[in-house]
């Protein structure tokens, strides 16, 4: 259901890529800055209605990997690792460090199926850009990265990946439980629908906003054109990517996608 907006604010992501004037790409944009309901559209005018869903089963992939992976390591660190008091109170702080701990692992071991996910996405621009597509579909794609970077390669971005997934655990889980408790204690709301509506508004906008620079620069170094080695050709590393996109571009470049994101 909410798989366009992820489309959408990856392509957002990549508009407007200042270090690709360094490979002298004549595809660098010149067009100004389309905002999130005219790159939607434009998707749908120039590549067709479906192509919103493009990339939609490395995604299913992902949330089969990272949903599993998260849910197990958070369950066992509460239960095992951290343990609940006597009063069986689970403290927030234990919560907040289990969250971004069980992000992190779930994240990490999802990172090939988002860096598929990521660059099928950025298909549909390469084509109309007069670019030949890289895949034929999902295996193939797993396939050739393979190939082409061995093992390694599959975990290309995944240090940006993780960062923010850490951010994002942490801004959600704490937002959520914080605002909650707020409007239940100080107004007319009761513990219902509205109030549940209410705090993932608000903690997807803290996780948003903790998030996105880290998602900007994951989805850059995943999508980054590679040499024979693997190797990218635009980033040495996530460091080097974010000085890049600061420089290039203003530090609000960071925030690019940042309503879809919120959004979805």
């Amino acid at each position: 259901a909410t798989f366009p907006l992820d489309l959408t604010k990856t392509r957002l992501q990549m508009q407007g890529e200042a270090a690709l004037a360094r490979l002298g790409d004549s595809a660098r944009e010149s067009a100004p800055y389309r905002g999130m309901v005219r790159t939607a559209l434009g998707i749908v005018q120039e590549e067709g209605f479906l192509k919103l869903w493009q990339g939609v089963t490395p995604a299913i992939y992902r949330h089969i990997v990272y949903s599993g992976g998260r849910m197990v390591t958070y369950e066992h660190l509460r239960e095992v690792v951290f343990g609940k008091s006597e009063d069986k109170h689970y403290p927030l702080w234990k919560s907040v460090i289990g969250g971004m701990m069980a992000g992190v692992v779930g994240q990490f071991l999802a990172n090939p199926t988002d860096l598929v996910k990521v660059q099928m996405q950025m298909e549909g621009k390469r084509k109309l850009e007069g670019k030949p597509l890289r895949f034929r579909g999902v295996h193939h794609a797993f396939a050739k990265i393979l190939s082409e970077g061995g093992i390694r390669g599959l975990w290309a971005g995944w240090v940006p990946n993780i960062q923010r997934a850490a951010l994002v655990n942490m801004g959600d889980l704490t937002t959520y439980d914080t605002v909650k408790h707020y409007l239940v204690l100080n107004t007319p709301l009761e513990d219902n629908i509205m109030t549940h509506g209410l705090s993932s508004l608000c903690s997807g906008l803290v996780a948003s906003i903790l998030g996105t620079p880290a998602d900007v620069i994951k989805s850059r170094i995943m999508n980054q054109p590679r040499d024979k080695q693997g190797r990218g050709l635009l980033y040495k590393s996530s460091t080097d990517c974010l000085i890049q996109a600061v420089q290039g571009e203003g530090f609000m470049s960071l925030y690019k996608g940042f309503l879809p994101s919120w959004l979805r």
